[in-house]
């Protein structure tokens, strides 16, 4: 079996369709069509369903492509191990925040790159936690308090995050000065969000409520200064505004618990170089 049979479907798998998949390879569609024909032939199974509106995996070649991604991997690592000079190569898939990923993850990945010329770095902004397994990420860059799961997690530093709201909106609706009065306001959420703070020395989690959600902080951040209600939103994106007083910090008397900016990884996976050399970058930019 050629282990770049391997690596097509996966890309196949992951873009979507032949065509799509041929363009990320940089190969021509014939060439990917005929090993995805010899992989086929090779398992003695049909991977790809061929329709007129495009293929997509059997379920025999969706089980198929996980096997196939941990044995990429494997092999990855184990090259990885042995090269005497430590180069790191092969493919490497990250996820990432949206919120923060544009305007300063990216440059950051952008210097692992240029650090490491033989890493194919395909990295997926998202603010949504993405399942690592299942889509076949070897890692994921998340903000905020992380829930408990079985992936292995790497903190990368520490941050504040602040309750927030425009001017305008507290002259119209007032400042609330504790939690009963803030359940009475227009709240400005990421989907499926709860606001953590310490009160009286207790953790208490608020469930908000309002008229505008979005799946994105930017989105968040940018209806808050339009003085559409409060947001809990994290110091990185709120700074600048509550310098310039264009964002007021609210329930300045209670505490509100330290976030941090994570690297996790899949449970059972073995230590990756690519990873641990992720977290260098990132430690070296945050200071953390």
């Amino acid at each position: 079996m050629d282990i770049d049979d391997l690596r097509v479907l996966v890309e196949v798998a992951d873009a979507g369709g032949v065509a799509s998949g041929a363009r990320r390879l940089g190969l021509a569609k014939s060439i990917v069509s005929r090993r995805l024909t010899r992989l086929e032939n090779t398992i003695g199974v049909q991977v790809l369903s061929r329709t007129t509106k495009g293929s997509v995996l059997t379920e025999a070649g969706a089980t198929f492509r996980d096997h196939a991604l941990k044995i990429i991997a494997e092999l990855e690592t184990a090259q990885e191990a042995i090269s005497p000079d430590g180069v790191l190569m092969g493919r490497f898939r990250i996820a990432a925040p949206q919120s923060l990923g544009v305007s300063q993850l990216a440059p950051l990945i952008a210097k692992l790159a240029q650090r490491h010329p033989q890493l194919e770095i395909d990295t997926h902004y998202s603010d949504r936690f993405v399942d690592l397994v299942g889509e076949g990420f070897d890692c994921s860059i998340r903000l905020g308090i992380l829930p408990d799961s079985n992936l292995i997690a790497r903190r990368i530093c520490s941050f504040k995050a602040y309750m927030v709201a425009s001017p305008e909106y507290l002259a119209t609706h007032g400042k609330p000065k504790n939690l009963e009065e803030l359940s009475h306001h227009q709240a400005i959420i990421k989907k499926g969000e709860i606001w953590k703070v310490i009160d009286n020395g207790k953790l208490v989690n608020l469930c908000p409520k309002g008229r505008f959600t979005s799946d994105n902080g930017e989105a968040v951040l940018a209806a808050a200064l339009s003085g559409i209600g409060v947001a809990g939103l994290p110091d990185f994106l709120v700074g600048q505004y509550l310098e310039n007083g264009q964002l007021v910090p609210i329930l300045t008397n209670y505490n509100i618990p330290e976030l941090g900016m994570f690297i996790v990884r899949p449970a059972g996976s073995a230590p990756n170089r690519k990873v641990n050399e992720l977290a260098n970058v990132l430690i070296e930019h945050f200071g953390c």
